[in-house]
């Protein structure tokens, strides 16, 4: 039987513009806005350098996410960027960034989430190394049970847990401008001897740091088959998200500047361990003296689940989309009786990343991630000028604002990025590179073996 008439089931188009729009900002803001600002000040070495490094990796990140609206306008399928590659390049490079996503990009997210949960759960009580690794993998399972419930559930859980957040940011950011004593504009200069610029390098590598804070914004489309009319809702919900996002991250970071100077914000940690403090704590602390570091502890946590939620929903609908395809598992394309989830999708999706969380670092996790999804963020973008071409007719309810321009500039520096990562980050690409290449043989044994010849998904 034909893989693309095997199911009978269908997906539920259960996410209304605020629910699409909560997945938008929930799964972007999780960890990285309360940890990776010290690793950036360490590489580029001044506030101002800092604030750039932010506001370029927003930037590009909006960039990206106007051309994604475009396309998931366009093909408003569950699979997000998979069914963007496979229209654009065939079956091959679709399964392969598939693969990345199971392998490390959704999972390894799910993964750092789990940690940092357990991470930042230790601030209030201490923990044991053991016990943190069972704790970030009681909350990913938890909240992968979560979401073998209806799409409608997860959607809620999502709505509520960011709305949660944003508040608890906001009175991080207010407490600094209005209740800080110690804050002063003057923090925002270079320190004496610090030359005005780090470098192409260092530049990147703080970009790095801030690109993982804003990744996320390419998984709502990966369950663009659950949105309500989804040529209006995609494309909106990537922008307000966006948007939303770009302003609190701004706030919040040049609070951290004008709470701290740029050696404060250095020395502080980009995790929980150890003595020193992150950046988020010690600006807290300073309007906060007794309860900072516990408040932002709270918030983080919350922020923390908010992101695991949304891509524990999200990142199951490319392996269920492969598997629909035929490129996959024939169980990852079955739905629930009752939830119309893709239940043994999100299964495998929250085992694997248990298993990271128990073998890898925090920070090996998020560098791993980001470089090897700048390879397909590149890709996935560069296929809107590849779809034009080859599909002018297709109905598109949204066009990128900014075309050409705003693609290219955002290839263009997803290139570098990755270049520059291979440079200075050899392990963690080495890492990537070979995840994403472990793809090709499971790609043609699989083909081989005939997996992908679904035969019921009910």
């Amino acid at each position: 039987m034909d893989a693309k008439s095997i199911n009978r089931r269908e997906l539920v188009r259960g996410l209304d513009l605020s629910a699409t729009t909560s997945l938008v900002v929930g799964t972007i803001i999780g960890t990285g806005v309360f940890l990776k600002t010290a690793r950036m000040a360490q590489s580029a070495g001044t506030p101002a350098l800092v604030l750039l490094a932010w506001a370029a990796a927003g930037l590009l990140s909006l960039a990206g996410a106007l051309s994604y609206a475009e396309l998931g306008a366009m093909l408003p399928d569950a699979g997000g960027e998979y069914i963007y590659l496979r229209a654009a390049y065939g079956s091959a490079p679709a399964f392969i960034f598939g693969w990345m996503r199971l392998a490390i990009g959704s999972s390894g997210s799910i993964a750092s989430f789990g940690a940092a949960f357990a991470m930042f759960l230790s601030a209030l009580t201490p923990l044991s190394s053991g016990a943190m690794k069972a704790i970030g993998v009681a909350v990913i399972l938890f909240f992968t049970a979560v979401n073998c419930l209806r799409v409608t559930i997860g959607g809620r859980v999502q709505a509520a847990l960011t709305l949660a957040k944003l508040l608890a940011i906001a009175t991080i950011a207010g407490g600094v401008f209005f209740f800080a004593p110690s804050a002063s504009w003057e923090h925002l200069r270079a320190p004496a001897g610090v030359p005005a610029w780090c470098g192409f390098p260092a530049f990147g590598a703080a970009m790095l740091s801030a690109l993982w804070a804003f990744d996320g914004w390419n998984n709502m489309p990966m369950a663009a088959g659950e949105v309500r009319n989804p040529g209006r809702n995609i494309p909106l919900a990537l922008i307000l998200g966006m948007a939303v996002v770009l302003l609190v991250y701004g706030a919040l970071n040049l609070a951290y500047c004008y709470a701290l100077p740029i050696g404060e914000i250095a020395n502080a940690s980009s995790t929980l361990h150890g003595t020193a403090l992150p950046v988020a704590s010690k600006a807290a602390q300073s309007f906060l003296p007794r309860f900072g570091a516990q408040w932002v502890a709270i918030a983080a946590l919350l922020s923390t689940i908010g992101a695991l939620n949304g891509s524990i929903l999200t990142g199951a609908r490319i392996p269920y989309a492969m598997a629909r395809d035929g490129l996959f598992f024939a169980s990852f394309a079955r739905l629930g009786e009752r939830s119309a989830v893709p239940v043994a999708a999100i299964i495998a999706q929250g085992l694997w990343a248990a298993l990271l969380v128990v073998s890898a670092t925090f920070d090996q996790l998020t560098d791993c991630v980001i470089f090897a999804s700048m390879i397909f963020y590149a890709a996935t973008t560069a296929a809107i000028f590849v779809l034009r071409r080859k599909q002018p007719n297709t109905p598109r309810p949204y066009k990128t604002l900014g075309y050409p321009v705003a693609p290219v500039i955002f290839i263009a520096v997803a290139v570098w990025l990755v270049i520059n990562t291979l440079w200075t980050n050899p392990y963690e690409s080495a890492v990537g590179l070979g995840l994403i290449a472990l793809g090709l043989p499971v790609y043609f044994w699989q083909r081989r073996k005939g997996y992908g010849e679904v035969t019921n998904t009910r």
